[in-house]
């Protein structure tokens, strides 16, 4: 490192990487120079640029973080071997206190995302004790964080050009919610999709990257924006605004162009037309800001922007509103009346316009939401979505839309892994800005047990999409089936920046504490202060609160989460459960042998139905046999629970093909057969999967001197199960 001072009051750090020279001498030491053509350190360099992918600033904090791990333990936070878990025990070993641990383990994530910013950075070195900065500074640390903070505030203070957008490219581009100027309010919607329509336009064009539309809906309202701001937060070079002023059979629209690193405007054009020109002014504006950034236009992208979506306005209000209801269903018990709302309203929009394709597409992806969900898995919804796919197929063929709902198709209905992924290769080719193709091809390569594959798509997403915090949410479910807790809490923390006011992604933090270290403290305290404030959200926390209810033992809030579930169901991936079952749950654990056996005897009726009609459907028939586990049918829950098993191997379908030995584990627990319990649990941890601390704190309770005395582990994630009251097994995580 060398520190100038060009004139008195200005200090420049220059940080050289020494690996830059070339070794004169191969060696096999992850400290050396050099590897092959890889300029640098290798050891102290990121995952992704090891690999070659695209690099940010992340890259940079991880780095730093390696160092520091470095500088603090005299040993390399992963040796040779290629990322996977840090190994905590160097920290340990070294006295490295919690908080910089948690520090340390965020910044050399494997996932990019999982990484804290340079602001965020500094605001938690800021929060550490004076004790630590002092431990820091005895080891060289606090030096070595005093030169890089210094470089960044000193740089920051000199009088410079605007600031390149980190991570943007020169032809990158966020359009954001136009303004609604109508008189009549109602006409938002409108006013949306006219923004909605542009942004798909400009979709199309290769040649840029284009933001999508879940990231810049969070700029809507009438606060004044911060375009600089926006557009780092969004990784462009510039944005696009507007405003939509409708009246009558006349409309008005403004759009300008703005340039995010100076503040300047670009262009800026009003037009006032017949509001059946709607799409034709999109299209030319389209156009005219693909000019202005030198953006080439292929012909069939021209052709793509020139095409209006409908020639229905009615229709396409339809389509709006219910692309709404689609991209804010979340995992609460109000997801299947949201689904079942959106399809009607899709169904509503192609009787208006038959040859309208985007909406025959979302409402195939309706229906097969419905059934892969497990909320409605009938034949009847398996219908309805391959009769919206083949429309959309019969209506443009090549359509990247219609190949985009035919992968998603047959990897949610038929777990056609392959023909999915070949699909979206053809999608991919027209769709070259739609987060939507990578994020599929995210949840294929995690069902096939492709954990880097995966994350990798879902960076490729979030590039597209990097405010996208159910995206976030997503990535952090793939690291708690891992059990890499650690890290799907930092994903997760890192989404709250974003969105701190998100009810699924407070919960969804506060359940990793569960699942984790067994600590229903943080996930009680969030729902009680959501509850608090807005008692209205209830059927949105009903699940969470259910689930609290059991760990907690709390028969009062058990009752109150199964009157907030009404008629919703609760249950991971494709096992949702019914509320008669859970009031057959709450029963047995409060000793009412008669109120269970009653609950049980409902939900097995209906669950019986479920299953006749549909019997390939294994969650349902693995959810029949928990039921008569319940009952107490021995003979009847081990068959059906065992030919769940055969018809939904892991090797199928890795999460929901653990749910079916985890549930035949229960069955075994409650029908008095712990040894052929504690074989289940060892094959579920063995394998990526839900289970955990919290998952058997809910589920088992086992007679009294009934023990689980076994290791296992995922990994390097060792667990021991056993029994020490009688009641519930207890998992104790070794650390």
């Amino acid at each position: 490192m060398i520190l100038t001072s060009d004139e008195p009051d200005q200090i420049t750090v220059k940080i050289i990487d020494f690996g830059l020279a070339k070794a004169f001498t191969e060696t096999a030491d992850g400290r050396a120079l050099t590897e092959g053509g890889f300029l640098g350190t290798p050891a102290f360099a990121s995952p992704e640029q090891l690999r070659r992918a695209p690099v940010d600033a992340r890259s940079d904090i991880y780095s730093l973080g390696a160092t520091l791990w470095y500088l603090l333990t005299a040993q390399l936070p992963f040796g040779d071997r290629a990322p996977q878990r840090p190994p905590l025990e160097q920290l340990k070993k070294a006295h490295v206190p919690a908080d910089l641990t948690s520090l340390l383990v965020a910044m050399v994530a494997t996932a990019p995302a999982a990484r804290p910013g340079a602001k965020e950075l500094t605001a938690r070195l800021a929060t550490l004790p004076r004790r630590r900065r002092r431990k820091m500074l005895l080891t060289g640390t606090g030096s070595l964080l005093a030169l890089v903070a210094a470089g960044l505030y000193f740089q920051s203070s000199r009088p410079q050009a605007p600031p390149k957008v980190a991570g943007a490219t020169e032809k990158s581009i966020a359009v954001l919610p136009f303004e609604n100027l109508s008189q009549d309010k109602a006409n938002a919607s409108f006013a949306d999709g006219v923004q909605d329509e542009l942004l798909t336009d400009l979709a199309h064009i290769a040649d840029l990257k284009v933001v999508s539309r879940t990231s810049v809906m969070q700029y809507r309202g009438g606060q004044p924006r911060k375009l600089r701001e926006i557009g780092e937060q969004l990784g462009v070079a510039y944005i696009v605004e507007g405003a939509v002023q409708r009246a009558g059979n006349k409309v008005r629209v403004t759009a300008q162009l703005i340039d995010a690193r100076s503040d300047l405007h670009q262009w800026a054009q009003t037009y006032d037309r017949p509001v059946d020109d709607v799409f034709a002014i999109q299209s030319e504006i389209a156009q005219t800001i693909a000019e202005q950034l030198d953006a080439k236009i292929a012909p069939h992208e021209k052709a793509a922007i020139e095409s209006a979506p409908t020639h229905d306005l009615a229709a396409y209000d339809l389509y709006t509103r219910a692309n709404a209801l689609l991209t804010s269903t979340s995992f609460n018990p109000r997801s299947k009346a949201n689904l079942l709302q959106a399809a009607q309203l899709l169904a509503e929009a192609v009787a208006l316009d038959p040859s309208f394709l985007l909406a025959w597409c979302q409402l195939a992806t309706a229906h097969d939401s419905l059934y892969f969900l497990g909320l409605d898995h009938i034949p009847l919804r398996l219908s309805l979505g391959e009769a919206a796919v083949d429309a959309a197929l019969k209506l443009r063929p090549e359509a990247g839309e219609a190949h985009l709902a035919r992968a998603r198709h047959l990897y949610q209905c038929y777990l056609a892994y392959e023909p999915a992924l070949a699909e979206l290769e053809i999608a991919r080719r027209t769709l070259p800005n739609d987060p939507g193709v990578f994020t599929l091809t995210g949840y294929i390569y995690r069902r096939q047990g492709k954990w880097d594959e995966s994350a990798r798509e879902f960076e490729n997403a979030l590039s597209l999409d990097p405010r996208n915090v159910y995206l976030l949410q997503q990535t952090s479910i793939s690291y708690a089936l891992l059990r890499r807790y650690a890290d799907a809490a930092n994903i997760l923390d890192h989404a709250l920046l974003i969105a701190p006011e998100n009810v699924d992604l407070r919960v969804a933090r506060a359940e990793v504490d569960l699942n984790w270290h067994a600590d229903t403290r943080p996930l009680h305290a969030i729902v009680a202060a959501i509850l608090a404030r807005a008692p209205a959200a209830a059927p949105d926390l009903a699940g969470a609160s259910l689930f609290l209810g059991f760990c907690e033992r709390d028969r009062a809030a058990t009752q109150s989460a199964l009157t907030a579930l009404g008629d919703g169901s609760f249950g991971p991936d494709a096992m949702q459960f019914r509320r008669i079952f859970w009031e057959g749950l709450a029963a047995k654990v409060n000793g009412d042998t008669a109120g269970a056996v009653q609950a049980f005897g409902q939900a097995r009726d209906e669950q019986a139905r479920k299953v006749a009609a549909s019997p390939d459907f294994a969650p349902a028939l693995c959810i029949l046999g928990l039921i008569d586990a319940g009952l107490g049918h021995k003979e009847e829950a081990i068959r059906e629970g065992r030919r769940a098993i055969e018809m939904l191997p892991v090797s199928r379908d890795p999460i929901n093909g653990a749910h079916m030995i985890e549930f035949l584990a229960i069955s075994y627990a409650w029908l008095g057969e712990p040894e052929l319990a504690c074989e289940h649990l060892e094959m579920a941890v063995k394998i990526p999967g839900t289970l955990s601390y919290g998952q058997l704190r809910l589920w088992f309770e086992l007679r009294k001197g009934d023990t689980l005395d076994f290791q296992v582990g995922y990994g390097e994630n060792k667990t021991y199960f056993y029994d020490s009251t009688g009641l519930v097994a207890i998992i104790e995580k070794i650390k």
